[in-house]
């Protein structure tokens, strides 16, 4: 089952987050905190949204954590998945297939035209379940960010 997260979600949203850090060999970037995400996801103004998937009991095992994203070329609307996860024991039981047909549906129901996110090169169990669900990857594209020293130094703030 797939449904909307609430705020009484945040802990395991927070929990699942830092699994993922770990999964990714970055444990030391997850720095996000719970209130932190309280107030991107249910503050006054929401800057991301999330999706829970649940067993049948009604255990959390997974998430998916997006934000809107906007196509000049397109001229509307997109999804950026930030993050989806899965514990790894439920794994291949298609909860991230439900979480990403979630996220497809409110696209289609919205109008918006894209769905997209990033994968590690080496994550080989990502790319293979995203290229079975239709997905192409972005061969072409690379990203580039700017974080910490950096991204204060461009903003003349060091």
């Amino acid at each position: 089952m797939i449904r909307s997260a609430v705020v009484g979600d945040v802990p395991v949203i927070h929990s699942m987050i830092r699994e993922l850090a770990e999964y990714e060999k970055v444990p030391q970037e997850a720095r996000a905190t719970e209130e932190q995400l309280r107030e991107a996801l249910f503050g006054e103004r929401p800057a991301a949204f999330a999706h829970i998937a649940q067993t049948p009991e009604g255990e959390a095992v997974g998430f998916s954590l997006w934000f809107l994203s906007f196509s000049t070329w397109r001229g509307v609307h997109g999804i950026y998945l930030e993050d989806l996860y899965v514990r790894p024991g439920v794994r291949g039981g298609g909860y991230g297939k439900a979480l990403l047909a979630e996220l497809a549906r409110i696209c289609v129901e919205r109008g918006y035209e894209r769905l997209e996110w990033s994968v590690l090169d080496w994550n080989v169990p990502a790319i293979d379940f995203y290229r079975s669900v239709g997905a192409v990857p972005m061969d072409e594209w690379t990203v580039n960010r700017l974080t910490d020293d950096a991204l204060r130094e461009l903003a003349g703030a060091e």
